[in-house]
């Protein structure tokens, strides 16, 4: 019966020892184990590989004769880890660990592992660790940002028929992900557009990476599209930076104020989107990034190609879907509601009740251009919030220059024959240019005008040189 328990004994402590050379066969990197002497116990293959080595024939030899500069019978000898040492061995700098194995106060062996097979993974690691922060940190804000101005389609106030047309070809740019280049005023709500099609796209749990190509200065607006690695320049981070692009990998990538880039980064850019791949500044290594592109500009890119401040090849790229917002001037019906909509939330967020409008501050509002469109609306009404002593805003609350505006509106429409003749060119111009399928030189024969003046005429009217789709 003894003999029996014994012989099980046996069995069991063979299976481990089985299994503890699997484990040990198993490790991904070099590994090997000396006694204190610094002879050779155990050499796994994957050390052999890299080694030009056959393992079984170091067993019994000094560590020293296996691998160069090895410092194992040091280790035993001292009883010290050294963790994360660089090493020389074959030519390339490795990254080991070399860990005594002690029992009873004594050091009995000592276990030693290659945790990289260069230097170069460390810096690998790095920079995927620097990306992984990058991208942390983008998620954080871009939470922030949805929490805060929730830019949906339910975000784009107005029910006109110029603002619905646009809503409705914005959400059909949600359903794929090709270029789309959106034109319009200062203020008009572009980057409100760009993240309404994004939220409501298939890349909406990804980032929306914004740049403003204008806001960059030209020297490092490349390291900001591309990203750079470590000393790339002057005041670069040691383990270098991941770009815009790279950030915006299975998201969207806004660029807004695109009639600012410079000609010179119009060839990069254009790879990088077509493409789908570039290199950091300083760097050779090949990044990889899915993206959509959201760009937007108020500059007319179309008489920027002219002159070659923008490249045709660059603008039919972008270009593919091609969203224009009307001005405010344009959609005057939407003034009220977008008023309505902004002293709501404005009550909502400071616990109040209410806050009205009385209707001759209303007319006042409804009367003005407001070449800042929709930015200079908000900016008014928080103006006259802010000054607000009661509930309710009245004329006398709203800045001088609309007040001004409003004394002189009568006069304006009971005598502006200029601006009637103004709206009527205009009109006139829009429909000739529909007649003509956009052709400039067949509209300008309908108008009976060259075909020079309808250029100037179309600028001064803001009217866009592509039908609208």
């Amino acid at each position: 019966m003894a003999d029996a328990i014994e012989t099980e004994e046996i069995e069991k402590l063979k299976r481990r020892i089985e299994m503890l050379e699997l484990i040990f066969e198993s490790i991904h990197f070099g590994a090997m184990v000396t006694d204190p002497d610094g002879v050779i116990t155990h050499f796994n293959t994957p050390y052999g590989q890299f080694l030009g080595l056959d393992p079984a024939t170091q067993i019994g030899r000094h560590c020293t004769e296996s691998v160069e500069n090895s410092r194992m019978h040091i280790v035993a000898r001292t009883g010290k880890a050294e963790i994360n040492q660089s090493q020389l061995i074959k030519g390339q700098n490795m990254v080991v660990q070399r860990i005594p194995i002690q029992q009873d106060g004594r050091v009995i062996a000592v276990f030693g592992q290659v945790m990289f097979k260069d230097v170069k993974d460390v810096g690998k690691l790095a920079r995927e660790l620097s990306l992984l922060e990058s991208k942390v940190k983008l998620y954080e804000e871009e939470l922030i940002t949805l929490r805060s101005t929730r830019y949906t389609f339910d975000s784009i106030i107005g029910a006109s028929d110029a603002i619905r047309s646009v809503k409705g070809e914005a959400l059909k740019a949600a359903g794929n992900s090709f270029p789309v280049l959106i034109t319009g005023e200062s203020g008009t709500g572009k980057e409100l557009f760009a993240q309404a099609i994004h939220h409501a796209s298939g890349r909406r749990l990804y980032p929306f990476v914004r740049i403003n190509c204008a806001a960059i200065p030209r020297d490092l607006l490349e390291s900001e599209l591309f990203g750079y690695e470590r000393g790339a320049f002057t005041g670069a981070k040691t383990e270098g930076k991941p770009g815009k692009f790279e950030l915006a990998h299975q998201g969207t990538i806004f660029l807004d104020e695109i009639g600012d880039l410079p000609v010179e980064m119009q060839p990069k850019l254009l790879r990088a989107i077509e493409d789908k791949e570039f290199e950091r500044v300083g760097g050779t290594r090949v990044v990889r990034s899915d993206f959509r592109v959201i760009a937007a500009t108020n500059q007319h890119l179309e008489t920027m190609l002219a002159s070659g401040r923008f490249r045709k090849d660059l603008f039919y790229r972008l270009n593919v879907i091609p969203l224009h917002i009307p001005p405010l001037r344009e959609r005057r019906g939407d003034i009220l509601s977008i008023m309505r909509s902004f002293l709501e939330q404005t009550a909502r967020e400071a616990g109040l009740a209410g806050i009205e409008i009385d209707r001759e501050a209303e007319r006042a509002l409804r009367a003005c251009d407001w070449p800042g469109n929709v930015r200079e609306l908000v900016n008014v009404l928080e103006r006259s919030v802010s000054a607000l002593e009661g509930a309710t805003i009245r004329v006398a609350d709203l800045p001088f220059y609309i007040q001004r505006g409003r004394k002189n509106a009568a006069r304006r429409e009971q005598t502006s024959l200029r601006e009637l003749q103004s709206r009527n060119e205009r009109e006139a111009i829009w429909l000739a240019l529909k007649e003509a399928d956009f052709q400039k030189a067949r509209a300008a024969r309908i108008l009976g005008i060259h075909r020079t003046l309808l250029y100037k005429k179309m600028k001064k009217y803001n009217l866009p040189l592509q039908p609208p789709h």
